[in-house]
């Protein structure tokens, strides 16, 4: 298993950004799926954005992205492999957003799969969360 650490929540306006980190405890580029998860106070733990990295299982795929449906178009996840991290920003946040955001990772092929990638029990890492919260 990986060791993930977040950081970067925090309270934000409505309409505001932010940028959430998730640090590993061993080298990112031979993690092929990384991905955010959110828990929200009524909400089950949901898909937010996976990143699957090509490095391991040579897929001939690159680098694929998933999105969950209420963030399309509002998120944009990456890797940075020199820091060992994957990150999120998140524009134009709305007090839906408010939730706790995970980072899980898992070695298998998940993040390259429209379904698998949003299921929890796909990932064996987790991190702690990091909270976030919008409002006025």
């Amino acid at each position: 298993q990986v060791h993930l650490v977040e950081s970067g929540g925090g309270s934000v306006q409505p309409g505001g950004s932010l940028r959430l980190s998730c640090a590993a405890s061993s080298y990112s580029a031979e993690i092929p799926c990384m991905a955010w998860f959110r828990e929200g106070s009524e909400k089950g733990r949901e898909g937010v954005a996976s990143i699957y990295n090509d490095a391991t299982h040579r897929m001939g795929v690159g680098e694929l992205r998933y999105f969950g449906d209420p963030v399309r178009g509002r998120v944009t996840i990456s890797r940075d492999n020199a820091k060992n991290t994957i990150n999120l920003q998140i524009d134009s946040l709305k007090p839906e957003d408010t939730a706790i955001y995970y980072c899980a990772a898992d070695q298998g092929l998940a993040c390259l799969n429209a379904h698998r990638w949003r299921q929890p029990s796909e990932y064996k890492s987790w991190g702690k969360g990091t909270q976030v919260t919008v409002s006025s």
